[in-house]
């Protein structure tokens, strides 16, 4: 069940990222940007939980439709600093929206009750898995 919602609302995501000319996943390293700024590239795939070989080739997509920018390190001349571009602050506030439009589209039918236990729920789940 978890994993046919899990692929159900990375489908309805994607269609609606594609709106901003994101795709599945862009959208997640575009959110750290902003909310962090600057970061080294091997602490953004930590900060994801990804594989630096997948956060290599997203930054690059992301790089490559203006979005991103990666620059050397000053301190350090083996680090790669990713950050997002002007540019891409225009579709920042889309993005969130987006987010906040699925999330209240799935949830509109459960009642308070519901939704707090659906988030207790997804909670200890994230929690199984981050133990993995």
């Amino acid at each position: 069940m978890v994993v046919r919602v899990a692929r159900l609302h990375r489908v309805l995501a994607g269609q609606l990222l594609r709106e901003v000319g994101l795709h599945v996943g862009q959208e997640l390293v575009m959110l750290e940007l902003w909310e962090r700024g600057r970061l080294r590239q091997v602490d953004l795939a930590e900060v994801l939980g990804a594989e630096a070989a997948t956060v290599t080739r997203t930054v690059r997509r992301l790089e490559q439709a203006g979005f991103v920018r990666r620059v050397p390190s000053p301190t350090d001349r083996r680090s790669v600093l990713v950050e997002a571009t002007v540019a891409s602050l225009g579709v920042r506030r889309r993005v969130e929206e987006l987010w906040d439009e699925l999330e209240s589209w799935l949830t509109e039918d459960l009642g308070e009750d519901e939704k707090a236990e659906s988030v207790r729920v997804l909670e200890r789940l994230e929690e199984r898995l981050l133990r993995r």
